[in-house]
Order: C-alpha cells, then structure tokens, then sequence
C-alpha cells in the first residue's frame, strides 16, 4: 500500500514500517517466550517450587516477554529485553541447566541487537544516497 492508495481511500490503514533492529529483537524475544513454557513444564515436573509460583511466574514472565517484544522498537523495550535476558540467565537458581540455555538466548539477542543496528545504519547511509521517489 502506498501513500497515493491512502489518499484515495482514508479507510485504509497505512502500517508503520518496523526496523531491522525491532524486527530481530522482537522474533528473539518470541523464540524466549516459547523457551518460557518448556521451562514452565520442566519446572512443574520436577517440582522444584508450588505449582502456583511456577504458573504464576512462567506467566508473568511470559506477559513481559511479549510486552517487551510489542515494545522493541523503543528504548524502554530494549531495556526490558535486556533485564529480561538476564532473568533467564537467573533462572539457573531453580534449574541449573538454564544457566547454559540462558545464555545462549542472552548470545541470540546480543547477535540481534548487534546485527540490527548494524543493518539499520546500512539502510539510512543508503537511503541518505538513494532518496525515494515521490511515486513510491
């Protein structure tokens, strides 16, 4: 959809065009979400706290996950992936496995933040070089 379609029907909803650096670190904080359940699952057979803890937070940490991946196009959203990160990294406490899981998706979101930066400052230089056309 481009502007001119907007223009011509005001109904249509122009969407917002996301960042490489949102988009990587929103899919990482996704795949940590999925990882959340499986650590819920884990942790309740093995019964390493009252099932109502282990619901209860696996939930809460799951809603923040989410909250902070609708949010990773903002500054405070990054910021929350990162407590985030180490949140899981601390889980280790109750299952020390999750120390080495942990830090592979802390690895994963470090890679996705490095590498959306890196191709957010491409794309500006580039289109600093290349302006778009008015048609598009």
């Amino acid at each position: 959809m481009t502007g001119s379609d907007a223009a011509q029907n005001p109904h249509m909803r122009v969407r917002r065009v996301r960042s490489a650096s949102e988009s990587l670190l929103s899919i990482a904080l996704l795949l940590e979400t999925v990882l959340v359940f499986f650590v819920v699952m884990v942790a309740f057979g093995l019964r390493v706290l009252p099932i109502p803890v282990v619901f209860g937070g696996g939930a809460a940490l799951a809603v923040l996950l989410i909250l902070a991946g609708r949010l990773a196009g903002r500054p405070v959203g990054v910021w929350i992936g990162w407590v985030l990160q180490v949140a899981l990294i601390a889980l280790g406490i109750l299952l020390p496995l999750m120390y080495f899981i942990g830090a592979i998706f802390a690895a994963i979101w470090i890679y996705c933040f490095v590498t959306g930066l890196r191709l957010d400052r491409r794309k500006a230089a580039y289109l600093l070089d290349n302006p778009p056309s008015p048609n598009n």
